[in-house]
């Protein structure tokens, strides 16, 4: 679920999605002031429904999570971890809502175990990352889409992609971002942000960082959907390098 450095997403021209699948085509700038305030919140309706091209109806909902299916993977991808003797040291559950709550979980990336780190220590929340469109081969892509995940085409703007999770958090579920884009990507970008915002979801940061055996995720209270892209997107990355800043032992 990692990138290679020097690809990330481009949010300057987006075309936001439309409830009924067609995306409304309005280019947006980087931090438009249209963004300065969470929006009405879409809500489906039996028009967009019929109005859906045959076929694509299902598109109208989020992506399903098969529960078994999800603990396997988070089970099995963290087992290497566990036969190297390596731990997670959790701090800061008290700020996870509730299960049922919509939510943006955004992490930092420092490996490609990051996604199954987080599940692991979120019990009782199926979360639905955002993945690169590379993993979703045969079989492989099978079992990924049945734990909840869904492709992104980091080639442009993926606005199917950006769709999908809005219709996660319009479904009160909690939608995987990593604000770097890569691995130690650095640099912020803004869609999880702009998601944020357009969902009117609140964000929790998650700090990550392994030193020797211990694996440390931290969790910071949740940031609530409000300014401008640029300002959310700094605060949620300034949140994030505190929690992963090194912690005495």
């Amino acid at each position: 679920m990692s990138e290679p450095p020097g690809q990330c997403w481009n949010w300057t021209e987006l075309e936001w999605p439309g409830d009924n699948g067609v995306p409304n085509r309005r280019p947006a700038p980087l931090y438009p002031e249209a963004m300065t305030a969470p929006q009405p919140e879409p809500q489906p309706s039996s028009v967009a429904a019929s109005s859906a091209a045959p076929g694509h109806a299902e598109e109208l909902h989020a992506p399903p999570v098969n529960p078994l299916v999800y603990q396997l993977v988070v089970t099995a991808m963290n087992l290497p971890r566990l036969l190297r003797g390596e731990y997670i040291h959790t701090l800061g559950h008290e700020h996870i809502p509730p299960p049922g709550s919509k939510l943006v979980v955004a992490g930092a990336h420092v490996s490609a175990l990051d996604p199954f780190i987080i599940a692991k220590v979120m019990p009782g929340h199926h979360v639905q990352f955002m993945s690169k469109k590379e993993l979703f081969k045969p079989i492989i892509g099978d079992i990924i889409k049945a734990g909840g995940s869904f492709p992104i085409d980091r080639s442009g703007n993926d606005v199917a992609a950006i769709r999908t999770a809005l219709r996660i958090l319009r479904e009160h579920g909690s939608l995987g971002l990593f604000p770097e884009g890569t691995r130690g990507g650095g640099q912020m970008q803004g869609g999880v942000a702009l998601i944020a915002l357009r969902g009117r979801a609140p964000v929790l940061p998650v700090g990550l960082r392994r030193d020797g055996k211990r694996w440390l995720v931290r969790f910071g209270p949740v940031i609530e959907p409000k300014g401008s892209i640029k300002a959310l997107t700094a605060q949620v990355g300034e949140e994030i390098l505190r929690l992963s800043a090194p912690l005495d032992r």
